[in-house]
């Protein structure tokens, strides 16, 4: 696992010494692709990398210009690899690390008043979130205006075309992986 493209390109991220239920690290080429849906470049964009795992997410978009990322997760483990990857790749000032569980860390960035133009989420498969994250993420306020949600869940997984607000606006499948893109209409 490295990252894709940006200042820190080529450069390998650290993952789960065994195989975890609780962190799948999104493949390199499910990245790429997001990226090459969202635009290459972040700039000016801040970005919420919730059930971050590794935090690849969250990394990639620093390394591709977002001026700050927030890094969100409750396993012990994943907050481990999220520090590591933080520090070696030398973004520790653009990255903030939540030692919470989604919902929670919700709504204290929505109490700060955070916004951020791209919401990532990437949840254990088996627990069947999409229209969760979609509320957690509209009841906290935490999406700016012309924002972007990008959700990667498994296919057996049904995303709705709308909910809670938002309209699905892209979807695509990679074997058993679906990463559904929805927005404020």
């Amino acid at each position: 696992m490295r990252i894709v493209a940006g200042t820190a390109k080529g450069r390998a991220l650290a993952g789960p010494k065994t195989t975890s239920k609780h962190i799948r690290p999104t493949a390199d080429r499910v990245r790429e692709t997001i990226f090459n849906v969202l635009g290459q470049w972040l700039e000016e964009r801040k970005v919420l990398d919730l059930y971050a795992g590794t935090g690849a997410l969250g990394l990639e978009s620093v390394s591709r210009g977002a001026p700050k990322a927030v890094l969100v997760d409750s396993d012990r483990e994943a907050l481990s690899l999220c520090r590591a990857n933080t520090d070696t790749l030398g973004f520790a000032s653009r990255v903030e690390i939540l030692a919470q569980p989604v919902e929670r860390a919700l709504e204290t960035l929505g109490r700060r008043g955070d916004r951020f133009e791209l919401v990532f989420a990437d949840p254990p498969y088996a627990a069947r979130v999409v229209e969760t994250v979609l509320e957690g993420v509209a009841r906290a306020g935490v999406l700016a205006p012309g924002g972007t949600v990008v959700i990667e869940h498994d296919k057996r997984e049904t995303a709705p075309e709308s909910h809670a607000g938002f309209e699905r606006v892209d979807q695509r499948r990679f074997g058993d992986t679906l990463v559904s893109l929805f927005r404020i209409p």
